[in-house]
C-alpha cells in the first residue's frame, strides 16, 4: 500500500486496522466526487512536472507525503471552502477524506493532531504553475467526457454532486433562474402588447 508507506510515521498506531471504504457510502457526496477523478493521470501529470522544475530532493529524511494525497487534499479544500489547516484537519478526522485522498487503511495513534500538516499542503501548493494547472483540468475534462458524465456541449458543470433537493447555489443554477425570468418577462410584454377584441 504505496500511500499507507508515505504516511507510516502518522499512521503508527496500536489500534485495529481501519478499511476506510466500509465506512464511507457509496452515495457519499465525498466519495462520488473522489471517484469521478482519473487520480492515476493526475498524479503522474504533478509528478512530472515537479520532477522537470525542482531538483531531485536527497534520500535523506522522512519520506515524502505522497503526491496523491496533497492533491486530493487541494482539490478537496477548494470544493468544501476549508482553510489549509481544515482540511488537514479534516484528513485526521473524516473517514470520507481520507477515502478521496486513496487512503485504504488506516490504524490511527489518537495522540496526533494531523496526518499532513499544513505547511506540507501549502509547500505542495506553490509547485503548482498555471501550465500544470491547464494539463490538470484537460486530463479531467477528458476523464469526464469518456465517463459521459459531462457533454462538450455543457456551458457549466457542478463538479461537486449534491444531495437532490438541496439549495446549493452554483453557476448553472444561477443561468437557469436568469433564462426562466428572462423568457416570463418576454411573454409578460408581448401579451400585453396584443390587441384586445372589443365585446
Amino acid at each position: 500500500m504505496r500511500i499507507l508507506r508515505h504516511l507510516q510515521y502518522w499512521l503508527k498506531g496500536g489500534g485495529p486496522h481501519i478499511r476506510v471504504a466500509d465506512f464511507v457510502p457509496e452515495t457519499h457526496p465525498v466519495r462520488q466526487w473522489a471517484d469521478t477523478f482519473p487520480w492515476t493521470a493526475l498524479v503522474a501529470a504533478v509528478d512530472r512536472s515537479v520532477a522537470l522544475r525542482f531538483p531531485t530532493p536527497t534520500a535523506r529524511g522522512r519520506v515524502p507525503v505522497a503526491t496523491r494525497v496533497l492533491l486530493a487534499l487541494e482539490l478537496l479544500k477548494h470544493e468544501l471552502h476549508c482553510s489549509d489547516e481544515q482540511i488537514c484537519s479534516q484528513l485526521r478526522t473524516d473517514l470520507a477524506v481520507m477515502y478521496a485522498c486513496g487512503i485504504g487503511e488506516v490504524r490511527v495513534d489518537g495522540s496526533q493532531g494531523h496526518f499532513v500538516l499544513p505547511e506540507v499542503l501549502a509547500q505542495f501548493r506553490t509547485r503548482i504553475d498555471a501550465a500544470l494547472m491547464d494539463e490538470l483540468l484537460a486530463l479531467q475534462a477528458a476523464a469526464a467526457m469518456a465517463a459521459g458524465l459531462v457533454s462538450p456541449a455543457h456551458l457549466v458543470v457542478d463538479t461537486f454532486p449534491s444531495e437532490q433537493g438541496s439549495q446549493r447555489v452554483n453557476d448553472a443554477a444561477t443561468l437557469y433562474k436568469a433564462k426562466k425570468k428572462s423568457s416570463r418577462s418576454a411573454r409578460t410584454s408581448l401579451s400585453s402588447a396584443r390587441p384586445r377584441a372589443r365585446r
